[in-house]
């Protein structure tokens, strides 16, 4: 189906992440209709799947429930869930938009009832968890989603989950006649908000990622940690549950480094710290070492990092860490390398390790369809080289939540003014 909608004055969001979500929002308030498009099913992005982020360590709810709730209350913003920009052709000012909507098999009558979960019998690997455990394959994709409406997996398609689904919801509100949808529409100018992935940590083949269940990711561990997580909180071993109490933390896994991320993240450093307290607050007898190259902590959070090295339960390892090999009798990872400070090789044992890898454009997966400047690494350059597009958060280059929040308002100031030109 495809179908063409008047908006030469409107401005077009790509990407619900916290970026996508101020761009929209600010942009709105001041005036110009928007449209937020979002490839999830939730919009709030990597923000979303975080336990804390700084600089006040506060739940993701926190600043989220506050921009969902100017969204709902805005008539300006229309929003766009399990949706892509396939394509991009005109100009500033009028610039024609494809987009492309996966059915969701669950329409605006969803109550959120949960009934569809329960009649469902078929699981699912969970994304938002990392594949960390399994849900139905009929879900909320997380407990503060927004849209709060439930999502069915298509692989129920033709089997007697589909009927039960049907059956169990006293709404009418799923229907398994929706299908892709294609629409068309004109806007004024587009901002591009598509943020991060983390860098693939099964990459690196020397710590065993994929191969070594106890070898996670900082965002892995972000969500262990979060209540709404696959533990409910609890920082555990995935191999057998048992409780994580010697952890080591890898600094720049994968980062500055001319085979995988040539560039700094920014945010690594500051992130393994915090995680780091993660630990020690849940298990006041735990150990935890992380191994780094250099610390970077920037600006205020100079002090987090004072606080975090003056606990005598952590240990500073100044060290680029070799390899990683696994006891197979106790699931331990022994990690292997050179203290460069006390110039000591180590065989260092640990419960669980925690790969802090880097933020790697999601335009360097997935080229904006439309052609625009982007530096060597993939991020959109600040001038787009395409009037009326515009990049933010991390779309252009490895943000923390604050600075990417104060970027898209920038973006959004642009936007405006790409539309007011004509």
């Amino acid at each position: 189906m495809s179908e063409a909608i008047a908006a030469n004055r409107t401005i077009l969001v790509v990407g619900g992440g916290i970026s996508g979500l101020t761009t929209a929002i600010e942009a709105a308030e001041a005036g110009a209709d928007v449209l937020l498009v979002e490839r999830n099913p939730y919009l709030g992005g990597r923000v979303a799947q975080l336990n804390k982020y700084f600089p006040k360590l506060c739940p993701p709810s926190c600043g989220l429930e506050i921009n969902f709730r100017r969204i709902k209350a805005n008539p300006r913003v229309k929003v766009f869930t399990m949706t892509e920009v396939s394509g991009i052709a005109g100009e500033e000012g009028n610039f024609q938009v494809t987009l492309k909507t996966s059915p969701r098999y669950v329409n605006e009558r969803c109550t959120a009832c949960g009934k569809c979960a329960e009649a469902c019998e078929a699981e699912v690997a969970n994304p938002f968890n990392f594949g960390m455990d399994r849900m139905k394959a009929a879900y909320l994709p997380h407990d503060m989603a927004f849209p709060l409406r439930y999502v069915v997996d298509p692989s129920v398609l033709g089997t007697p989950d589909q009927k039960r689904i049907v059956d169990a919801c006293a709404y009418g509100a799923v229907d398994f006649d929706m299908q892709a949808r294609n629409v068309t529409l004109t806007v004024g100018s587009i901002v591009w908000a598509t943020g991060w992935d983390p860098y693939e940590a099964g990459n690196l083949h020397a710590y065993g990622f994929g191969t070594f269940p106890n070898v996670i990711t900082n965002m892995m561990i972000e969500r262990l940690a979060a209540v709404g997580g696959p533990t409910k909180g609890r920082i555990v071993r995935p191999s057998d549950g048992k409780e994580a109490k010697n952890v080591a933390i890898i600094h720049c896994a994968g980062s500055r480094d001319e085979f995988h991320l040539p560039f700094c993240s920014r945010i690594c450093c500051m992130a393994a710290l915090k995680e780091a307290q993660f630990v020690r607050e849940q298990y006041p007898d735990s150990k935890v070492t992380l191994y780094y190259i250099d610390i970077r902590a920037l600006d205020t959070l100079e002090d987090f990092y004072v606080k975090v090295k003056n606990d005598p339960n952590v240990t500073f390892i100044k060290s680029k860490v070799a390899a990683i090999q696994q006891d197979e009798a106790t699931g331990d990872l022994i990690l292997q390398g050179e203290n460069t400070t006390a110039r000591e090789r180590y065989l260092n044992r640990h419960d669980l390790v925690v790969l802090a890898t880097g933020m790697n454009p999601t335009t360097a997966r997935e080229k904006v369809p439309v052609e625009v400047v982007t530096d060597q690494y993939g991020f959109v350059a600040a001038d787009s080289g395409r009037p009326g597009i515009h990049a933010a958060g991390c779309a252009r280059g490895p943000l923390d939540v604050a600075a990417a929040v104060q970027q898209s308002t920038a973006a959004a100031l642009k936007a405006i003014q790409s539309i007011s030109r004509r």
